[in-house]
């Protein structure tokens, strides 16, 4: 049997294509939820910068986990591992709503330390989904990959929209905004259900998303058999070359040494983008007439361009796939460090929603850019754990800026 020309792999296509858009959703739905009511926690917990802290929470985890799961990644299962992902999503994102009803609405010390214990479950949940799913579909289409981290990127701008829907509709009313945080959080809790339905019950069916895992089985893959067996197959067919005899397949520090400009690269550009994003940008952009609601405008700006800047590689003459000018586009990219200062300290409102606009496109673009073209050339199991370890780098880069992004308060009196 030759797998190669198997009809099979194009049956369900753009399922696979939405489900993954979906999936990619709810891998961060929960936690830009906790980024975009941040005008909610400003007010509960004014002198504890929550933009800032709960993203300084949340790294230690996402790393720490992501760095023992991509050491494993050969022996763990990917199955239990993404549903374990989910399910955490799901549990810590009702555990915001609970311990909101719980307080009714009140700040303090006690609550401000459960929300920052619900941050780093985002975290451990993270790692789980973020690298799990990236290594996954590393191996399968271009298409999977870069629907599923548009729809990180869509996540971002679903939960802008949805903050400043609720918003709106509660601003008039007694206890407009925690009510509108409600309701933004319920909601949130139902999507993340439905992802964990999705991966446990669809995905795993699609027929090409089944022919993708056979062929990264048949190259020696161990992390896709309950996958496989969740989809109906429990072997492979006989006579798919080296079934019976496992590939050999490189290392992770030998995948490392050949893309260690595509592990900076995805450094890189998370370090500058969580420099900015979004605590800059929700405490020293300054008073403008947009009152309460600018920092929701910056935030909701950058997080459809970034979706926007996802969807430009699929035109193929607008795709960087030079190594080199890949490198050379993200380091160009810190020229906006200085930009946003003299833009925050002298510019109109409508300059820094152009530079926070260019911010979240270059950064879509070029995560897309580094993701689909350094998995090319592996087999299977090798592109599954070079994902991990790019997804490693990937949250590095964002642990580095959380971190950078508390230098804006220099002078500040803090």
């Amino acid at each position: 049997m030759d797998i190669s020309n198997d009809p099979t792999r194009l049956q369900g296509k753009y399922l696979a294509i939405f489900v993954c858009w979906l999936l990619g959703n709810g891998c961060l739905f929960s936690w830009n939820s906790m980024l975009t009511i941040e005008d909610y926690y400003v007010h509960l917990f004014p002198k504890y910068h929550p933009p800032r802290v709960l993203t300084l929470v949340y790294q230690p985890f996402a790393v720490g986990t992501l760095a023992i799961l991509a050491y494993n990644e050969a022996k763990i299962n990917t199955r239990i591992r993404n549903l374990f992902g989910y399910s955490l999503f799901f549990i810590s994102t009702l555990l915001v709503l609970i311990l909101d009803l719980a307080t009714s609405g009140k700040g303090g010390l006690g609550t401000y330390i459960g929300i920052c214990a619900i941050s780093g479950a985002f975290g451990v949940a993270d790692a789980h989904v973020q690298g799990g799913m990236v290594g996954d579909l590393s191996y399968m289409r271009q298409e999977f990959i870069q629907s599923f981290l548009a729809g990180l990127a869509a996540s971002g701008a679903l939960t802008s929209a949805l903050r400043l829907i609720t918003k709106a509709a509660f601003e008039n009313s007694k206890d407009g905004l925690r009510k509108g945080a409600i309701l933004f959080f319920a909601i949130s809790t139902f999507f993340e259900l439905v992802c964990v339905l999705l991966y446990a019950f669809v995905f795993p069916k699609i027929p090409i998303v089944k022919y993708y895992r056979s062929k990264a089985a048949s190259e020696g893959s161990k992390t896709v058999s309950a996958d496989l067996a969740a989809g109906g197959i429990q072997t492979l067919p006989e006579g798919v070359e080296g079934y019976e005899k496992e590939a050999e397949r490189k290392g992770l520090k030998q995948l490392l040494l050949e893309n260690i400009d595509y592990a900076l690269d995805m450094f890189l550009i998370y370090t500058l983008t969580l420099s900015i994003f979004p605590g800059f940008l929700s405490e020293d952009t300054g008073s403008h007439s947009l009152g309460t609601w600018y920092a929701l405008v910056l935030i909701a700006m950058y997080n459809v361009c970034d979706l926007i800047g996802r969807y430009i590689p699929l035109v193929k003459k607008l795709k960087l796939e030079s190594r080199k000018l890949i490198t050379i586009a993200i380091l160009c990219r810190f020229l906006l460090v200085p930009a946003f200062y003299f833009t925050a300290k002298y510019g109109e409102q409508g300059w820094m929603i152009f530079m926070t606009s260019f911010l979240g496109l270059s950064n879509g673009y070029l995560t897309v850019c580094v993701l689909t073209s350094a998995p090319k050339g592996y087999k299977g199991p090798e592109q599954n754990a070079l994902g991990n370890l790019l997804v490693l780098f990937l949250l590095g880069g964002i642990f580095a800026g959380v971190t950078l992004d508390w230098l804006w308060l220099i002078g500040k009196g803090w």
